[in-house]
């Protein structure tokens, strides 16, 4: 039973870094930001909340290494380890925390929700550092290129993560 569990736990592990790749195909460039809106953040959240912080932390490295050894799983299709030391590569990296921090919470709503938005925080932390050390702008104009442009819709994906984790964890735990 032990190989079935474990069996199960990789092919969604698999299966949550294909679907990061494919939130970075549904993107919206902004002009005042060199960080594009994207869904992967849904993913990354789903993955740690169903797949606990080991396989959700899991699938994130599993997402950034095929991302840097050059196929084209980030935003808009890029690929390359120079992404990861790009204006973007922060936020990457985030998603390896996020994930492992999403994984943290137990199965209710409300627990999920927050330890999201704690894995939020932590994207928002290193994106913007990595927007400092990058682009060279100060913190404020980090913070308004990097976390103001997409706090709503990040909330609003939170908020469909956590509802959805709920469900899928009792169906993944069976």
């Amino acid at each position: 039973m032990e190989n079935i569990y474990r069996t199960k736990y990789l092919i969604l592990t698999g299966l949550f870094a294909a679907l990061t790749s494919i939130g970075a195909y549904i993107y919206i460039p902004l002009p005042i930001s060199p960080v594009p809106i994207t869904i992967q953040n849904f993913f990354v959240f789903t993955a740690g909340s169903v797949l606990g912080k080991k396989y959700g932390f899991l699938s994130q490295l599993i997402y950034l290494l095929i991302g840097a050894i050059g196929l084209p799983v980030f935003a808009g299709g890029a690929g390359g380890i120079g992404i990861l030391f790009g204006p973007t590569g922060g936020y990457i990296f985030g998603f390896l925390i996020a994930a492992y921090i999403a994984g943290l919470g137990k199965n209710t709503f409300l627990m999920k929700l927050l330890y999201m938005l704690l894995g939020l925080t932590a994207i928002y932390v290193l994106g913007v550092a990595g927007l400092i050390l990058i682009t060279k702008v100060n913190l404020i104009n980090a913070v308004t290129i990097g976390v103001l442009p997409f706090m709503i819709g990040d909330l609003l994906k939170v908020l469909l993560s956590a509802s959805l984790s709920v469900k899928l964890s009792n169906y993944v735990q069976r």
